[in-house]
Order: structure tokens, then sequence, then C-alpha cells
């Protein structure tokens, strides 16, 4: 079959289908304006930079600008700016926008916009300069693209301030001029330096809150804005074990800019706690303690900040959660990651939240279907709910672009086209990517057979999703005995890329297998996965830096565990995840072990045993705190793995969470630590926070779709075995695990 094009008539569909969305609040645009708005930490903004040199200084905690929290604009907090300006001295405090996955490039606006509280009254002339920056952090290395302005006074513009008030001061960003050899483009900005200005030498301090680039005629036209917010109507709140989940509906408002919550403890005092941005009506109050009563307001803020009357109260109190509650409680939390988060055209997940609100993942959106499985199942939607979204993503799929039945890793979920995120050559299909998503779409197949028109419907169409998929054309020629990740139109094999294991991309050769119209031969499981050629062991020993597994079979005892199958010690968990939320690993034995569950349970109990051990010595490792997995860490990507390369100090959440099948003891204690010990900062809207890292006082501030199912899913198939019984009950999955038994029995 040749490569699906887009049709006149679907791209008119897709187009149809957008205008016809239910709407939602973009992320995107607030993060273009927004450069501070609050700190996921209380103490230090991991953002941020200082230095002094004597007899000048510059109070710092952990090297960082310290966070004020009792004194703010916009909850929980704010940054704190203490210097002390002298003669011959100098210093300079750096706040830096926060980058995260996929975050729009550019800021847009024409103007800086800062709000400064001065606990005592501070002159004009004694403020400090302001240098803007498109370098992240540190020295400003005359390096193209590097640029940077020169200073301006922060004084011109806010005038003397008094004591006590909060001030908003705008800077046109005309008024800052290149200082670089190279021209400093201020929708590239990434650093605002704040530096010494006139040596007064008295000791001064400055509160800073709600950093924004905006356009002046915007802020005239907010100005002139009379009609006051309405207050949030319907608000409740919900206690679970240490939290509070308050809820509210929307404000339909154009003016509205966030939403500000208030609680009392006394039922009498309301103290603002946190801000939640439009198009989410629920935050979560972390109490830390069960048996806490507290009430909640909220009010709804517009972009001058000015806010509607408080609603009523809402009261709840926390109680103590049996394991079971526990577990409800945390799969509820993550399966709306896919439920509320979802684009709302496709359906489909977002590849994170915050984001590029335009992207869609095809794996992420894969586990979410399984987690959607759950949802219902739990209760958490209804079942005509479920069949509802799963309708919305199938018909998206139909009608997005494909390359030979394989669908791109990144779509715009508005137009089903290709985004290739990973630069010009993933501009084609990703056969893993596909991989995943027909794991959870065969998961929903059965699940979804009921006798009613509409899950009849979805049983067919999800069939010729599958049907469709051209597995044999990613063999690369007739002659391979391998898999390939990616073909596109313009570059063919050019990323060339075999499938080799043992990682997380087993289900692509089992699907392979299982295909009732174009599957590869079930030799491929030795051939391409399990491979002994020499391209395979130079492979596995490339990524892995050992020669511990290179073979696939593996043989070796860490930590007192042996390990039948793995490279190195076992790698990161997301290997023992991916493939196995709907493929259950009891079901398959190979050549190399009697069962991929025990392996898979001795992987994960290899990365806790090296957490424990810790021979990194990197803070916050432990029996309760383990999980090397794939996250984004602070310096950026790493498949965070139990080895000397890629143990980072970072710790992933859904490692050790989405492990509760192998290692139920051990991953309930880790949640525990994770949501009782450090749920102030960890626990939010979606569940645990995608990431951590305990030594540089870092916590993610995103969520991934690729992390929070399998937390869900696998919750779950520890529980019911649900989603496990449902992919296996496919009758292509056990034609393929015979196949693939007739292979192994071969002589080798």
């Amino acid at each position: 079959m040749g490569q699906w094009k887009f049709s006149w008539v679907c791209g008119i569909l897709l187009l149809l289908s957008a205008l016809f969305a239910t709407p939602a609040h973009a992320n995107t645009d607030y993060y273009r304006h927004t450069f501070f708005d609050n700190s996921l930490t209380t103490d230090s903004y991991f953002y941020s930079a200082g230095s002094a040199s004597a007899p000048s200084s510059l109070k710092l905690q952990k090297d960082k600008l310290p966070i004020e929290n009792h004194v703010f604009l916009t909850p929980p907090n704010a940054l704190r700016l203490e210097w002390q300006s002298q003669p011959g001295g100098s210093w300079e405090a750096e706040v830096h926008i926060v980058n995260f996955r996929n975050r729009l490039p550019e800021l847009s606006g024409s103007s800086l916009y800062l709000w400064l509280y001065a606990p005592q009254a501070i002159p004009a002339a004694d403020l400090p300069l302001v240098v803007l920056s498109n370098a992240r952090e540190g020295l400003q290395v005359a390096e193209f693209p590097g640029s940077f302005t020169e200073p301006v006074s922060l004084g011109k513009f806010s005038g003397d301030l008094p004591a006590g008030r909060w001030v908003q001061v705008r800077i046109p960003l005309s008024e800052f001029r290149t200082a670089s050899i190279y021209e400093f483009r201020p929708p590239q900005l990434q650093n605002i330096v704040f530096l010494q200005g006139h040596a007064d030498g008295v000791r001064r301090t400055l509160i800073l809150d709600e950093i924004r680039i905006d356009d002046d005629e915007a802020d005239e036209r907010r100005q002139s804005t009379s009609d006051p917010l309405p207050a949030p109507l319907n608000v409740r709140a919900v206690g679970y074990d240490r939290h509070v989940e308050v809820r509210w509906d929307a404000v339909e408002h154009p003016d509205l800019s966030r939403y500000v919550i208030y609680r009392s403890l006394d039922g009498k005092d309301f103290s603002p706690i946190g801000i939640q941005l439009p198009g989410t009506n629920r935050y979560t109050d972390f109490l830390g303690k069960s048996g806490i009563s507290a009430q909640y307001k909220v009010a709804a803020s517009d972009q001058t900040y000015r806010q509607s009357p408080l609603s009523a109260a809402a009261s709840a109190a926390t109680r103590e959660f049996s394991d079971d509650e526990l577990l409800t409680m945390l799969q509820e939390a993550c399966f709306r990651y896919y439920w509320e988060g979802a684009d709302p055209t496709s359906g489909m997940a977002r590849e994170n939240i915050p984001g590029d609100d335009r992207i869609v993942a095809t794996g992420a959106s894969g586990f979410g279907i399984m987690a959607l499985v759950v949802g219902v199942d739990r209760g958490f939607i209804s079942r005509e709910q479920g069949v509802e979204r799963l309708s919305k993503i199938v018909n998206f799929l139909a009608r997005a672009q494909r390359y030979h039945g394989a669908w791109s890793h990144y779509m715009n979920g508005t137009t089903g086209r290709t985004m290739a995120v990973f630069g010009m050559l993933d501009d084609g299909g990703d056969l893993v990517e596909t991989s995943f998503l027909m794991q959870g779409l065969l998961a929903a197949r059965q699940y979804f057979h009921g006798a009613n028109e509409n899950e009849q419907s979805l049983y067919l169409r999800i069939s010729q999703l599958w049907e469709t998929v051209e597995w044999d054309w990613y063999r690369e020629t007739p002659e391979s005995g391998n898999l390939y990740w990616h073909w596109s139109p313009r570059w063919t094999w050019q990323i060339h890329h075999p499938l080799i294991g043992f990682n997380e991309v087993m289900i692509a050769y089992l699907l392979g297998i299982a295909s009732p119209t174009h599957p590869v031969p079930a030799s491929f499981y030795y051939t391409g996965w399990a491979s002994q050629s020499e391209r395979a062991l130079s492979y596995r020993r490339g990524w892995s830096g050992s020669n511990d597994g290179d073979h696939y079979g593996n043989g070796h005892t860490y930590y007192g565990i042996k390990l039948d199958v793995g490279v190195g010690n076992g790698g990161p968990l997301f290997f023992t995840h991916y493939s196995y939320l709907g493929f259950d690993p009891h079901s398959l034995r190979d050549r190399y072990t009697s069962s991929y569950f025990a392996n898979n349970r001795n992987i994960a109990l290899i990365n806790r045993a090296y957490c424990i051990e810790n021979p990194r010595h990197f803070e916050g490792y432990g029996p309760n705190a383990w999980g090397l997995t794939a996250s984004d860490g602070p310096g950026g990507y790493v498949a965070h793995a139990p080895d000397e390369a890629n143990s980072t100090g970072t710790l992933t959440p859904t490692g050790a969470l989405a492990s509760v099948p192998y290692t139920p003891i051990e991953s309930m204690e880790a949640f525990k630590h994770y949501y009782r010990d450090l749920g102030g900062t960890m626990w939010d809207i979606y569940g645990p926070r995608d990431a951590f890292n305990p030594g540089q006082h870092w916590i993610s501030p995103i969520y991934m779709g690729l992390n929070q199912a399998p937390i869900v899913v696998m919750i779950e198939n520890y529980r019911t075995g649900l989603v496990w019984k449902h992919f296996q009950s496919n009758p292509e999955v056990q034609q393929m695990l015979n196949r693939i038994a007739g292979e192994t029995g071969k002589q080798p």
C-alpha cells in the first residue's frame, strides 16, 4: 500500500471538527507573556543566580535568589532581592525564564512589566539597573546568538518607591539598547539581570512579582475596562488523605486571567494560597496531615489583577486513607491529565502540560487510551463519556497524516499534520510510537465491545486502523530481519534506526508479528529484537556502556538479584512499562527467560537497590525514593538509569509507581513518601509532578504525557489485571504468542 496522503475532503473534515470543537484555554499564550509568576520551591528560586564583589553584597539562598513567602502580588510567593551597594563593589542578580519542553522560543509584547514592593521606601536613584540578555545564565559571552543590552535605570520608570505598597512598573523594550556585538532581539529574552546602581551604602530590600512581557495597547485597553468580574459559582471542596481539592464552575469573561484561591483554617480569616489559570477549574491544597478541616473561597482576577468578590465558602477535611483508597486517589489524579488536559479537537494527549498546545503525542495518546479504559471501569467517567472520547480520537486518527499506515511521533491536534519536533528527518512515520498507540487501541477495542451501535462502530473503526498499519513496510527490504523506527517520504530510511532489544520497543515486534494483514515473520523476534548480529551487540554496548547483556541475555547478578535479560544492570524502568501496559509479561517466555514478569520485577528491584546503595551520594535517594527512568531534569532530558553515566540525582515518580505490579510493597512505600512527605511541592492537579532533583532544589514545571498514564494503567493491572486481560483477549495476540513459541523451540 502506498503512502497515505491527505485528501481535500479530509482536510475540510478536520477544519470543521476544529471549528465545532469545545474551546479550551491555551496555556501556550500565557507563557508567551509570563516571565515569572510563582516558584514551585519555597526557599530559593531555581531559575536564578547572583554574585557580588566586596564590599557590596547580595543575599543568596543556595546560590539562588531567595523566595518571599509572606508578601506577594499573586500567591503563594514572590522573589526577594536584598542588596547593599558600596563604592568600589558590585553585585548582579539574574532571573531566568522557566525553560521547559516545547515552550515557544519567543515572548510577545512591546514592554517589560513588573510589580515591585519595598518594605521600606527606596528613592528612585537608589534602585538597581536592569540589563536584558538572551543568554540563559552566567557570563554574557559575545558569541552568536548571545546578545545583551546596556543597563537601564529601574528608578527612571518606577519613580520613588513608597513603603509597603505594590507598584507596577512598565519599561518599553525600545528603551533597551544593544551593548553586545550582535543585536539584542527582545522576543528572545531569556534573562533579566538586576545590578548595582548608585552606591548609597544602605541595605535595601525589594520584592518582585508578576514579571511579564506584554503590549502597551493591551495594557491601555485593560486599564480602561470597567466591567467587574463575577465571583466563581458552585465552589466545592473534597478532602483526601493529606490534601483538599477545590473545584468551581468556570467564569466566562474575556478579561479573566487567573483564579485566586483563599483558605481559612478557623472559618474567619481567609488568606490567599495560590492561583490557577483559566481553563482549569480545580486547585490542590496540600495540608500535610489528616484530620485537618479547612474552608475555601475563590476569586476571579482580571488582566490588571483586580479581583472579583469572593465566592461562597466550601469546606472539607482530610482523613487517613487506606492503601486501597490511596491507589484510587493516585489513579484518578493522573487520569485527569488525559481527560481534562487532552487536546479539545482530537481528544489526543498533549506531549506535556504546560507546553506547546498544538502538539499531541502519538505514543502518549495510546497510553492515555488505556488510562481511559481504567477511568471508565473505576467510575471516574461514565462509559458513554469514554466511548465519546475514544470515538473522537479514532475519528482524528482516521483522518490524520499516515505513512504506510504508521503515524508520526507528533501531530498537530487540530489539523492532524505531522510536526517534526525532533528535526527535519523526523517528518514521517514512527513505528514505535504507532505501536504504543495501537497497544492502547487494541485494549480499548476489546473493552468497548458492547452490543450497542456506538461500541460496535468503534470496534470496527479500531480494527480498520489496526489492519492498515503496514508493519512489513518498516522492515526496509524484503531481505531484512529487523524492523526500523522511522520512514519518511522525503528522507526514506535516512535515520536508519533498527529496533533492537532489550528496551522499550518489544511491543513493535509483538504487534508486527500479530498483524492480520501486514505481518512480519515470527523469526524477527530473534533476528531483530533479540538479534545476535555484530550490529546488535555493538548497539547494546553503545548506549549502555557495558558488555553485560550485549547478547540480549544477561545472566549476571546485581545486588544479589539475577538478571536474565537486560543491558547493563537493567536500564531505566520505562523499559519495563511501555511495552507491558497492555501486553501481559506473564504470557511470554523465550530462549533467555522463563518469565518477562519476573525479569521486569528484577529490573525494578535492582533499580531500587542501586538507589539504596547510592554510590554517587545523591541527596534524596533511598529505600522509599527510587525509580530511575526517563524524564526531563534540571539540565534537560535524561534516560535516568542505575549506572554511573545516567544517574544524575533526578527522581521520576512514575518509575517506582508504575512498577507496582512488580514491586507492590516497595512501590507503595515510595508513593507514601512522595505524597505524604513531599506532597507540599510534588502533588498537584494531575498527581505527582513529573520529576524532581533534591540536590539541585529543582522540581519539574511540567507534566509529561508519557509518564502519568503508566501510573494509572499499571496500578490497575496490579489491582485487577484489567488492561492486561482485555489486550490479551485480542485473538491476534494469542496467535502471535504461538508463532513466537514455535520460533523459540527451533535450534538457534
